[in-house]
């Protein structure tokens, strides 16, 4: 239990401390953007593939939630290329 809470705490501490650059610093550099939601994409990345995934595998739904990440996956690379072509 005082693990979990020293866990909130860290998360809470990372949160503030990305909300406070985005305030005081308005212009920020591309590559570091770039790096950041690049760790963001990493982060949540790990979370699928870790916590989601073996577990919707222990409930035999396998096919449907492969054919969720899938289907997933299609509109992410469809969005990608059409607003990459508009932006």
């Amino acid at each position: 239990m005082l693990l979990a809470f020293f866990a909130t705490l860290f998360a809470l501490g990372i949160t503030a401390l990305g909300s406070l650059m985005v305030f005081f610093f308005k212009k920020i550099n591309k590559k570091i953007l770039t790096a950041k939601l690049g760790f963001a994409a990493g982060a949540m990345i790990f979370v699928v593939v870790e916590e989601i995934i073996p577990e919707a595998q222990t409930v035999n739904e396998t096919d449907l939630s492969t054919i969720g990440v899938m289907v997933g996956f299609a509109v992410m690379m469809l969005l990608e290329v059409a607003l990459g072509k508009i932006i």
